[in-house]
């Protein structure tokens, strides 16, 4: 049986003479499990590109078929907490597997579904399997890299649905366009079932003197008020940054004034941005956790706040977004490692948490940022919003780096 519940310790904002230091060089298996993540962040995003091809088959709205992104949204809040529950005694190999096997499964049935109801059905299932995956895949990273490389190997895992927005979702646009939407998925499905593979091949059994846990005991984990602070960063994160994200094409076309075929261009950038904030946080992370954290919000809030400021002007802006992505998201890491630390005995609830908090953020920025953008405000008015929201990180980061200076202890 799995364990899942060993409490994973971390050195806190060590100096230079931390007596663990970071590997130079991961393990393959980190690599793997961000091939999983890119694949589940590809397929996140990709029905974006793909909206007016899926609505005038299936004979929807676009507005309708808006909601397979809805869909699995809520998919991946309900999904990751609840699947980790229900996979607690599982082998964290075999969860990632049938993880896998549920995704491949979910994006089949999608390229061959005709009927809406079902698309969207499949795509909550698809969600369920992410969920799960990428919370047991944020404990075996932070298992196998240790507690001195416990963050930047989370930074890599993270990093593949950095890449995904960067090579995956335009790619996968690409191809819809060329092979019909269906062919996405079928790719997808493909890609899943040789992911299996790998992660049946590298990713190693539990150790035999690893403790099988229960569900009350990972529950106990909801006590740890910090556990709730680095929780409401998490959702404050991604609600202020990927909620001016979500609106950042009108804000480039009607207020920057920059030509509507550049702003795929924008688009990478930002998670070019993502991509390298997320390697480089990670990095930062196990050496400076707190400072990391704070850095990071205060950094975000700034620019959010130049980009109101500032978005009449093309130039300043296009830097602007990218910087976004590279600070705004950069922390995740971090974050998700200290929820995992913070939650003791029950690392697996932890990390599930943070997906959830990650994507609840996400959809009530998006959402209040859509409200600012039919305001006065008008194409400014996401960047506003995510301006505040974004400066609410400051409050739990700097509480949790308060806390821990009042009591200090070994692995925090």
């Amino acid at each position: 049986m799995s364990t899942r519940g060993e409490t994973l310790h971390a050195p806190a904002d060590l100096g230079a003479g931390a007596s663990e230091r970071s590997p130079a060089r991961l393990p393959l298996v980190i690599y793997v499990l961000a091939l999983g993540t890119f694949l589940m962040g590809t397929t996140e995003f990709v029905v974006a590109g793909l909206l007016p091809e899926i609505s005038g088959d299936v004979q929807v709205s676009v507005a309708r078929a808006g909601l397979l992104i809805t869909g699995f949204a809520v998919g991946m809040i309900v999904g990751a907490p609840l699947m980790a529950m229900l996979t607690l005694r599982l082998p964290a190999r075999l969860t990632l597997v049938l993880a896998l096997g549920v995704f491949a499964a979910g994006h089949v049935i999608v390229a061959l579904g005709s009927g809406f109801a079902l698309l969207l059905a499949a795509r909550f299932l698809t969600a369920l399997a992410t969920g799960a995956f990428w919370a047991v895949a944020n404990v075996v990273a932070t298992r196998i890299a240790g507690p001195a490389a416990s963050s930047r190997a989370l930074g890599v895992v993270g990093s593949g649905a950095m890449l995904a927005n960067v090579v995956g979702v335009p790619l996968g646009a690409f191809a819809g366009q060329l092979t019909g939407w269906r062919g996405p998925f079928w790719a997808l499905a493909v890609l899943g079932a040789a992911a299996m593979a790998l992660i049946a091949r590298y990713v190693p059994h539990d150790g035999a003197g690893e403790r099988a846990v229960s569900i009350r005991s990972e529950l106990s984990a909801l006590r740890s008020g910090r556990l709730w602070l680095a929780l409401a960063a998490c959702a404050t994160t991604n609600g202020g940054v990927l909620g001016t994200y979500s609106y950042i094409a009108p804000l480039l076309t009607d207020h920057a004034g920059l030509a509507s075929a550049l702003v795929p261009l924008v688009l990478v950038g930002f998670g070019a941005g993502a991509l390298v904030g997320f390697l480089v946080g990670g990095r930062l992370g196990d050496v400076r956790p707190y400072a990391t954290t704070i850095t990071a919000a205060a950094s975000t809030t700034v620019i959010l706040l130049a980009i109101c400021l500032l978005s009449g002007y093309a130039a300043p802006t296009i830097v602007l977004v990218a910087l976004l992505g590279m600070f705004g998201l950069g922390a995740n890491p971090v974050l998700i490692s200290l929820a995992v630390r913070f939650a003791g005995r029950a690392p697996t609830l932890g990390s599930a948490l943070t997906v959830s908090a990650f994507n609840l953020g996400t959809a009530a920025g998006s959402w209040i940022a859509g409200l600012a953008l039919g305001s006065a405000l008008g194409a400014t008015g996401p960047a506003v919003v995510g301006t505040a929201v974004a400066a609410l990180t400051l409050i739990p980061t700097i509480v949790i780096a308060l806390v821990h200076r009042r009591r200090p202890a070994p692995g925090l």
